[in-house]
């Protein structure tokens, strides 16, 4: 237990250390950035003296100007001094990020570690084939469940259509004999036959009407 203490408390103080480091050197670049502000009014200020005394009073303009250039070198060390503490935070807050990066990262893979404590490749495997065969089970009770049930009694489909074009060819039969049944009729008068003339011009009409009636039902069976 006191080991995980000392653990905890060293990356504690690591993160405290990282922050009190980057806000220290802010600090110090702040105060930097003042000095040369400062520095920058010093060298205006020496330059216009220069200017000013460059014919009257060359003693004092040489004096002017190198004042201004020691002030302009330093200024070339400040800058350099900023320049190494700027570097300085960039790479402390890059150390600190990857530190809490690697922390975060380190929880994830324990996280992982965890869940997958308790699972292997052959139980998840046995496990779906499992699944697999209560799907199968499924689709076979649903299909029996939605199968019509007809009692016992086993349906061949060829033997109905069999029986179907008996049945059509047994009424295609019966019109063709009714068809050939034709009534005959022997004249013994004129009148007879004036008769028998009327009454072979209707049973010419009903052939032809039966013959009509014959070949729309042919035409009926054929479709």
């Amino acid at each position: 237990m006191s080991g995980w203490m000392s653990w905890f408390a060293g990356k504690k103080d690591t993160r405290e250390g990282a922050r009190d480091a980057i806000v220290g050197l802010r600090q110090q670049l702040l105060m930097l950035e003042k000095k040369e502000e400062h520095l920058s009014k010093k060298v205006e200020e020496e330059m216009k003296k220069a200017k000013a005394n460059a014919t009257s009073n060359k003693r004092l303009a040489m004096a002017a100007l190198r004042q201004k250039k020691a002030f302009e070198n330093e200024l070339v060390r400040i800058e350099g001094t900023r320049l190494t503490l700027e570097t300085q935070v960039n790479a402390i807050e890059s150390a600190n990020l990857n530190a809490e990066t690697m922390v975060a990262m380190k929880k994830g893979a324990d996280a992982l570690k965890g869940i997958h404590s308790n699972l292997t490749a052959e139980g998840v495997d046995a496990t779906m084939d499992k699944i697999r065969d209560q799907m199968e089970l499924t689709n076979e009770i649903s299909d029996a469940i939605s199968n019509p049930v007809n009692m016992g009694i086993v349906l061949d489909e060829d033997d109905l259509q069999e029986e179907l074009e008996a049945l059509e060819q047994e009424q295609l039969d019966d019109r063709l004999a009714g068809a050939d049944r034709v009534p005959s009729h022997i004249p013994t008068s004129p009148v007879g036959q004036t008769a028998g003339r009327v009454q072979s011009q209707a049973q010419t009409e009903d052939e032809d009407d039966e013959e009509a009636q014959l070949r729309q039902l042919q035409a009926e069976l054929a479709m």
